[in-house]
C-alpha cells in the first residue's frame, strides 16, 4: 500500500477533532490506551478472550447484555458514526458535514457500537476499537480473538466485558487490568506445565488445534538456546525475588545444559538436543546419534546459535546463583568447550571430525565472508572474554589479546548488523545482543569499551524501531545510557498475548498497513513499521517482527520464555518496576 500522503493525514487528524476536544471526559470502561493505565502507574489494562457458544452467551449473560447489530452509532453525545461496506463516515452532533474515518484497517462495516469516545466497529474480517482520543486503532482478527472474522454483532457490558458475535460463536474480550508481575507469573505457569522436558524448554505441540490438554513436548533445532534464555530469565528472578522456585527453575536448566555437552562424549562438544528413546517423538530433521547404552539420541551439527546461548547463560548463573560446587563444574565446562573451539582453529567439529555448519570463527573465514564478519568476532570475543572471568586462565586472555591485536577483532564488532533489505537476519540480530551482554559486563578496558559501545550503539540504533525490550535491557545495561525506550519497551511487554497458541494470523490485506517493497529472506510480505505485537503471528525475539502474517491454524503453544527474560532482565537492571 502507498504511504501516507499528507492529506490523508489532515484527513486522520479532523477527523480525530471531535473527540480531542473532550480529552478529559471519561473514556469508554474506564480504560486508556495500551501502555498507559488508568488506576495505579504498576497495572494496565492486559486482553484477553474466551470463546463460547450461543447456548453459553445467553446463560453467562442471563439476557443482560444486548447484541447491536446496526451499522449506525447514535450514543456517543459528540459524533455519530455510519458505516458501509465502504469504511465509516462520523458527523458531529448538530451539524450536517459528514467526515471519513481513515485508514481503517478494513473497511465491510457490518456492526457499530461504543461509548462516549471510544468506538466497536464489527467488519467482514475482523472488529477494530477506534480510540477516540489517541484517535487510534486496535485490531482484533484471527483465532487469537474471534472464532470467526465476519462480525454479526457487538455487544458492551457495563463493567467493559465487550461480547463480540459471529457466525461461529461468541467472543468474551476483556481488559484485566493488572501488572506485568502478574503476567509473568502467567507465563512460568505455563513453562511449568507444558514446556519442560528433561530439565530443556520444549515445544509444545497441540494434537488437536487450540486444545491446550492435548499438548505433546518435543525437541527442537534450537533446544540449548532456549533454555539458556529461560535459564537467565530465571538468575534473573531469583536475584530480584530471592524465590527459591526461580533459583530450582534455573538449577535444573542449567544442568541440562551440561547434559547436552556431556552427552555427545565429545568433550566440549555440546549437542543441540537430546531424546530419549521409547519416551520422545524422534524429530525427522538433523543428524541424531544414539548413546553407547542405547536410551539416549542427541542431535549434533550444532550451531553457534546453541554456543552463544551457553556461554550466555553459564556467565549469568556463574555470577548470580552457582554455588561453590556448581562454580566448579561450570568452570570445567566452559574450559571444556572454549579449549574444543580453541584447539581445532576457532572451529566446533563434530562426531565426523568436520566444523559444523555454522560453527566457525577463524579469521581467514570471518574477513572473507562480510555477512558474518562482524558478528562472528562478536561471537568469538565475548566467549574468549566470558571464559576467562569463569576459569581464570590466562591462555583466553592471551588468544583473546591476540584476535585483537593481531586479526582487529575488535574494530571487525563494528561491522555487526550489516545488511540489504531482504537479507535480515533477526536470528543473528538475538545471537549479537546476547553476546554484547557478557563482553560488556565482563570488560574493563576503556579502549576497548569504547570500540564495543560503538558497535552496540550502531546495532540498537537499527533496531530501535521494533520496541524489542530485550534489545533495549541489554543497550541500557551494555552502556549505561538512561535512553533506551524504556515506555515502548513496557509497552512491548504489555502487548506480548496472554495466549501464546501459534494461531494463523493474517494482516497483509490490512488498509491502514504500509508494505514493505522488498519481502523478507523468507520471500514473506512485511511491513515497514512493526505492528502491535498482539496484533502480530506469535514469535520468538528471532522472529521478524515486521512479518505480516504466519501461525500454524492452532497446533502449538509458545513457552514464552521470551517475555520473562526481558521483564526480569529489566527488573534486575532497575530499568522497569512490577
Amino acid at each position: 500500500m502507498p504511504a501516507t500522503t499528507n492529506r490523508q493525514t489532515h484527513h486522520r487528524a479532523q477527523g480525530g477533532l471531535i473527540l480531542s476536544l473532550c480529552f478529559c471526559v471519561f473514556v469508554l470502561f474506564s480504560i486508556t490506551a495500551q501502555g498507559q493505565s488508568a488506576q495505579a502507574p504498576e497495572t494496565y489494562p492486559q486482553k484477553t478472550r474466551t470463546f463460547h457458544s450461543a447456548a453459553e452467551f445467553e446463560r453467562l449473560t442471563k439476557g443482560q447484555v444486548v447484541i447491536h447489530r446496526s451499522r449506525q452509532y447514535s450514543g456517543s453525545p459528540f459524533a455519530d458514526m455510519f458505516g458501509s461496506d465502504s469504511g465509516v463516515v462520523w458527523q458531529r452532533k448538530g451539524e450536517s458535514q459528514m467526515r471519513p474515518l481513515q485508514q481503517m484497517p478494513w473497511n465491510e462495516v457490518t456492526v457499530i457500537t461504543g461509548g462516549i469516545l471510544d468506538f466497536f466497529i464489527g467488519t467482514k474480517r475482523g472488529t477494530v476499537l477506534y480510540r477516540g482520543v489517541q484517535n487510534s486503532f486496535e485490531y482484533f482478527a484471527g483465532q487469537r480473538w474471534l472464532p470467526d472474522d465476519h462480525v454479526t454483532g457487538i455487544g458492551i457490558t457495563d463493567d467493559g466485558v465487550v461480547w463480540i458475535e459471529t457466525p461461529k460463536g461468541y467472543s468474551r474480550i476483556e481488559y484485566k487490568e493488572m501488572t506485568l508481575a502478574d503476567k509473568a507469573r502467567a507465563f512460568e505457569e505455563r513453562i511449568r506445565a507444558r514446556h519442560v522436558r528433561h530439565g530443556l524448554m520444549a515445544d509444545s505441540h497441540l494434537r488437536v488445534p487450540g486444545d491446550l490438554s492435548s499438548n505433546q513436548m518435543v525437541s527442537s533445532d534450537n533446544d540449548g538456546l532456549w533454555t539458556a534464555m529461560y535459564v537467565a530469565a530465571e538468575c534473573f528472578r531469583y536475584k530480584v525475588t530471592g524465590e527459591a522456585a526461580a533459583r530450582d527453575y534455573a538449577r535444573q536448566g542449567i544442568q541440562a545444559l551440561m547434559r547436552l555437552e556431556e552427552i555427545t562424549s565429545i568433550p566440549g562438544f555440546p549437542a543441540r538436543s537430546f531424546i530419549k528413546i521409547g519416551e520422545d517423538i524422534q524429530p525427522t530433521d538433523g543428524e541424531w546419534h544414539t548413546t553407547p547404552d542405547g536410551r539416549w539420541r542427541w542431535k549434533g551439527d550444532t550451531s553457534s546459535d546453541e554456543i552463544v546461548g551457553h556461554y550466555y547463560a553459564y556467565a549469568i548463573y556463574y555470577d548470580l546463583v552457582a554455588d561453590e560446587k556448581e562454580k566448579e563444574q561450570i568452570r570445567a565446562v566452559v574450559d571444556r568447550i572454549t579449549s574444543h573451539i580453541q584447539d581445532h582453529g576457532w572451529h566446533l567439529v563434530d562426531v565426523d571430525g568436520k566444523p559444523t555448519r555454522w560453527g566457525w570463527w577463524a579469521p581467514e573465514e570471518i574477513w572473507n565472508d562480510p555477512d558474518e564478519t562482524g558478528l562472528r568476532a562478536l561471537h568469538l570475543l565475548s566467549h574468549l572474554r566470558v571464559a576467562h572471568h569463569i576459569t581464570g586462565k590466562a591462555k583466553y586472555q592471551t588468544a583473546y589479546e591476540e584476535l585483537i591485536n593481531k586479526h582487529r577483532y575488535h574494530l571487525l564488532t563494528r561491522n555487526q548488523k550489516i545488511n540489504y533489505p531482504g537479507h535480515v537476519n533477526h536470528s543473528d540480530d538475538e545471537l549479537a545482543f546476547l553476546s554484547y551482554y557478557p563482553l560488556l559486563l565482563y570488560e574493563t578496558d576503556p579502549k576497548l569499551r569504547e570500540v564495543y559501545i560503538q558497535s552496540l550503539e550502531r546495532s540498537w540504533q537499527v533496531e530501535r524501531p521494533e520496541r524489542n525490550p530485550l534489545w533495549n535491557f541489554i543497550y541500557a545495561a551494555g552502556t549505561g545510557s538512561k535512553e533506551f525506550d524504556l515506555d515502548n519497551s513496557v509497552l512491548t511487554l504489555r502487548q506480548i498475548p496472554m495466549d501464546l497458541i501459534e494461531w494463523t494470523v493474517r494482516n497483509s490485506h490490512r488498509q491502514d498497513v504500509v508494505i514493505d517493497p522488498a519481502a523478507d529472506r523468507f520471500k514473506r510480505a512485511q511491513s515497514l513499521v512493526v505492528l502491535p505485537y498482539d496484533e502480530l503471528p506469535v514469535m520468538k525475539w528471532n522472529g521478524n517482527p515486521y512479518r505480516l502474517d504466519g501461525g500454524n491454524d492452532g497446533k502449538s503453544e509458545d513457552d514464552g520464555a521470551y517475555f520473562l527474560l526481558p521483564y526480569w532482565m529489566g527488573r534486575y537492571h532497575k530499568l522497569i518496576g512490577e
